[in-house]
């Protein structure tokens, strides 16, 4: 097989839903590590620069004022309960079983397959293993196929499929922690510009600057007449970052589409939820994976989507 060959065969639809069946296993690995991991840097960070940080407090005390002794017994207490935890990485320890602590075997890992082979639970212990996994998995492929068929062969495609799969991280993280950590979002911003300077997603370097700016000031300015009108918060600044991300990657001409389809898909899912599913009012519904939702659907089908909101004579 000459290069070209070989090349295009990777980033055929084949070629990038198998690598996209292995990035989605490491994606819910990435939301369920990540959140613990950034925790634990919170907490170290509350415990050094808040409790531990004496001048801090006499501003905000008075000069002559010094943290009450308590603050010094609870910083060490943090500290030490942070330190004495296993260490967490996204590459280590190896996958184990979140019941029983069983190390998964190569073969029990293999996305999708693995989970197929065993039938949806764990070879030591029988209980069931979250379908969430292999869905991940199976959703992520299909999203690299999916790029591959929109995009063709050509190097700009990993960059889609870089896009898509922070998209899929934030989208998880949200949903499971109301987080949407700059350890995605700004990685997303920066893809969509660079990507945008090298000619690689149709989108002008212009485009993209303004994506960033509307993405994240419209959003801001939204939220901020919220709670102006209503008095409490309606969205939280990393809903900001990811439209900022979404803009750049996109452009500034697909944020109302974008907008309007995941607030349009967010309404039905809350009122179901409220009525349906007995969730409370004033339990917050994470909004970046319906933003994501509208991002994804921006990227396959771009104009037919401002269309069917901004219908042109």
């Amino acid at each position: 097989m000459t290069p070209d060959a070989l090349f295009a065969a990777l980033l055929s639809p084949v070629g990038l839903g198998v690598l996209g069946l292995c990035i989605g296993s490491f994606l819910n690995v990435v939301a369920h590590r990540l959140p613990q991991m950034l925790e634990r840097d919170w907490w170290r960070e509350t415990a050094e620069h808040q409790l531990g940080d004496a001048a801090a407090w006499a501003r905000l005390a008075g000069a002559a004022a010094r943290p009450p002794a308590a603050f010094a017994q609870a910083a060490k207490a943090i500290g030490d309960t942070v330190d004495k935890l296993p260490a967490l990485g996204l590459a280590k320890p190896r996958s184990r079983c979140p019941q029983c602590g069983h190390q998964l075997r190569w073969h029990e890992n293999l996305p999708l397959i693995g989970w197929l082979r065993l039938k949806g639970r764990c070879a030591a212990c029988g209980r069931p293993i979250s379908a969430r996994y292999p869905i991940v998995e199976a959703l992520t492929g299909g999203l690299f196929a999916a790029c591959a068929w929109k995009f063709g062969a050509a190097p700009a495609t990993l960059a889609w499929c870089a896009a898509v799969a922070l998209m899929v991280a934030i989208a998880l993280v949200d949903l499971d922690t109301t987080y949407l950590p700059d350890d995605l979002s700004l990685p997303l911003l920066g893809l969509g510009i660079a990507a945008a300077g090298l000619g690689w997603t149709g989108t002008s370097l212009t485009d993209a600057a303004w994506g960033a700016f509307a993405g994240y000031g419209g959003l801001w300015l939204l939220a901020y007449s919220y709670k102006k009108l209503r008095g409490v918060e309606g969205m939280g600044e990393g809903d900001f970052k990811l439209l900022a991300g979404l803009g750049a990657l996109l452009g500034w001409q697909l944020l109302p589409s974008i907008v309007l389809l995941a607030s349009a898909v967010g309404a039905v899912v809350g009122i179901g939820l409220i009525v349906f599913g007995g969730h409370k009012r004033e339990v917050p519904i994470p909004f970046g994976p319906y933003l994501v939702g509208g991002g994804l659907a921006a990227i396959f089908f771009g104009r037919p989507l401002t269309e069917i909101f901004f219908p042109m004579p």
